[in-house]
C-alpha cells in the first residue's frame, strides 16, 4: 500500500506544474524543477533528460530543468567526510591533504575538490546519505506501477513495462555502488585509450570503496554554454559532432556506451577533447543487437526502408502476420519528410509520436536493451543542438554507420562471426543428450496419463493464485477511482 500512496502523491505533486505547463504559465518551468526535486532522485533522472530537450519542452522550462544536473543542493561537509572515513577505513587526512566542499551537487551524490597525500589533484564522489533507501521507494512505487499498468493494458504489456522497469532497477543498483561506476570508468578508459578527441578520467582505486569514489580532477569547460567555449577558442559546431559521433561509436564499435551524457557531465579540456565524467549509468549491446542498429541507421541513411524492415523481422521485433511490404511503407513515411531539412524545420517531438505510433501500429515490443539506448540518443541530440542549433544528426551519423558496415561485412568478419556460430553448435551438441533424455522423459509422462498434481498441490496453486490476484483488483480499484477524481479536478478547473 506504501509504493500505491507515493504514486497518488507523485500525481498530485506533478499535477499543478503539468496544468502550468499545459497553460503555458511563465514559471511552469521552476515549479515542475521544484515539484521533481521534491519527489525524488527517479523523478530528477527525468527531470535531467528533459532539460537537453528544449525543443520537445521549451526553451525557458528547459532552463528551469538544468539545475537538476549537477546544481542541486549538496549535505553537509561534515556528513561527507564522515562517509569517506566510514567507507576508506581511517581518518580523511590519511588518504587527503586538502578536501574542499562540494562543488557539483547532483541527485545520488556529490563532488569534491581534494589533493591526495602525493600531491594529486583529484575529484571525490560521495553518496548521498540515504539515498538506497530513497531509491527502493522510488522503485518499488514504478514496480506497482508497471504491474498496475500491464494487467489493464495491451498497450504496456507491448511496451513492456515491468521489463523497463527491472532494467532500471539493474541499473540503479551499479550506480549505488561507487566500485561499480569506478570499474565502469575503467572499462571505458580502456576501450577508448586511442580515440583523439574523447577522453576518460583516470581512477584511484586507493581511495575508492562502495560509497566513495575518488578520480583524476578534470580542468575543462562546462559544455552546456557556448559562449563560454567559443571564449576558451572551440568551436561548438565541431563538439556538437564529437558528442555524437563519440556516444554512436562506443555504441556500435564497442557495446559498451556513457548512458547518461548530460550537459552536466561533459566537459572540454584544453587540448579540446571531450572529457566524460559520471559512469554510474552505462549500456551495453550485444553483437545482433549492434547489428541491428548499425543497420537501421545505415538504411535510414540510404534510404532502404524494405532492408530496415527486413532488420526488424530477422530480429522478430515485428509478428510475422505483419507484410514486411506495409512496414517498409511505414518506415518510409518516417524517413522521408525529414530528408533535406534543418534541424530547425524537424519537430522532434512530431517524429518521436510517429515512431511511437508505428510501433503500436505494428504490435512491436519494446527491447529493454534499446531502451537505455533510444533515451541516451534522445539526450544526446539534446545536447548537439544545444551546442548547434541546426545539427543534423543523420549527417553527423553517417561515418560512424559506415565505418561500421566496413569494419563488419569484410570476409574476415564474417568468419569471425561464422566461427561464434559454430561455438554455439558445439555447446548446443554437448547438451543435446541431456535434452533428448528430458524430453523423453516427459513423453513417458504424458503417454501414462499425462502430468498429475496431487490435490493439496493444486489447491496451493489456486490459493496462491487468488492471493496475487487480490491486491491487483485493489490497485485497479483504487486507480480508477484516483483518475476519476483527476477528470473532475481537471473539469472543474479548465472547462
Amino acid at each position: 500500500m506504501g509504493s500505491f500512496l507515493r504514486l497518488i502523491h507523485a500525481a498530485f505533486v506533478l499535477l499543478g506544474p503539468l496544468l502550468a505547463l499545459r497553460a503555458g504559465k511563465a514559471d511552469a518551468g521552476a515549479k515542475l524543477a521544484r515539484a521533481l526535486e521534491k519527489l525524488g532522485p527517479a523523478y530528477i533522472k527525468l527531470g535531467q533528460m528533459l532539460a537537453t530537450r528544449p525543443d520537445i519542452v521549451g526553451a525557458r522550462v528547459s532552463r528551469a530543468l538544468e539545475h537538476l544536473q549537477d546544481r542541486l543542493p549538496p549535505f553537509p561537509e561534515a556528513q561527507a567526510r564522515a562517509v569517506i572515513a566510514q567507507d576508506l577505513g581511517a581518518p580523511v587526512e590519511v588518504f587527503f591533504t586538502e578536501l574542499g566542499p562540494a562543488v557539483a551537487a547532483a541527485s545520488i551524490a556529490q563532488v569534491h575538490r581534494g589533493r591526495t597525500t602525493e600531491g594529486a589533484e583529484v575529484a571525490v564522489k560521495v553518496l548521498r546519505p540515504g539515498i538506497e533507501a530513497r531509491f527502493a521507494r522510488d522503485l518499488d512505487a514504478l514496480a506497482l506501477f508497471a504491474r498496475l499498468a500491464e494487467s489493464v493494458s495491451a498497450e504496456a504489456r507491448r511496451l513492456r513495462f515491468i521489463a523497463i522497469k527491472e532494467t532500471l532497477a539493474a541499473s540503479v543498483a551499479l550506480e549505488l555502488d561507487l566500485r561499480m561506476e569506478a570499474a565502469a570508468a575503467s572499462e571505458l578508459y580502456e576501450r577508448t585509450r586511442a580515440d583523439h578527441d574523447f577522453r576518460v578520467p583516470h581512477i584511484d582505486w586507493q581511495r575508492t570503496a562502495s560509497r566513495t569514489l575518488t578520480s583524476e580532477w578534470i580542468d575543462g569547460t562546462p559544455i552546456r554554454d557556448p559562449a563560454l567555449l567559443s571564449a576558451a577558442g572551440h568551436d561548438p559546431k565541431k563538439l556538437a559532432l564529437v558528442v555524437v559521433r563519440s556516444f554512436l561509436t562506443q555504441a556500435l564499435r564497442d557495446g559498451f556506451f556513457h548512458a547518461d551524457m548530460h550537459p552536466g557531465n561533459l566537459f572540454v579540456d584544453t587540448q579540446g577533447r571531450l572529457v566524460a565524467v559520471d559512469f554510474g549509468i552505462m549500456g551495453r549491446l550485444e553483437p545482433p543487437l549492434r547489428r541491428f542498429m548499425a543497420g537501421t541507421l545505415a538504411g535510414f541513411l540510404s534510404r532502404d526502408y524494405v532492408k530496415i524492415a527486413q532488420l526488424h523481422y530477422d530480429m522478430s521485433f515485428v509478428p510475422p502476420q505483419h507484410p514486411i511490404e506495409t512496414f517498409a511503407q511505414a518506415l518510409r513515411a518516417i524517413g522521408e519528410p525529414i530528408f533535406g531539412r534543418s534541424a530547425r524545420e524537424i519537430s522532434i517531438a512530431q517524429l518521436l509520436g510517429q515512431l511511437f505510433e508505428t510501433t503500436r501500429r505494428f504490435d512491436m515490443q519494446a527491447q529493454p536493451p534499446l531502451v537505455l539506448l533510444q533515451k541516451t540518443m534522445v539526450v544526446v541530440e539534446g545536447v548537439a543542438r544545444g551546442l548547434d542549433p541546426d545539427f543534423d544528426i543523420w549527417e553527423a551519423s553517417r561515418p560512424v554507420a559506415e565505418q561500421w558496415v566496413t569494419d563488419n561485412l569484410r570476409p574476415e568478419a564474417r568468419l569471425a562471426r561464422a566461427a561464434e556460430g559454430f561455438s554455439a553448435l558445439g555447446r548446443l551438441a554437448d547438451d543435446l543428450p541431456q535434452l533428448v533424455k528430458n524430453a523423453e522423459d516427459l513423453s513417458r509422462m504424458v503417454a501414462e496419463g499425462g502430468v498429475r498434481l496431487h490435490p493439496e498441490t493444486a489447491l496451493l496453486i489456486a490459493a496462491e493464485q487468488e492471493r496475487r490476484a487480490k491486491p491487483v483488483r485493489i490497485g485497479i480499484v483504487l486507480m480508477l477511482g484516483l483518475l476519476f477524481f483527476l477528470v473532475m479536478y481537471l473539469g472543474r478547473h479548465l472547462l
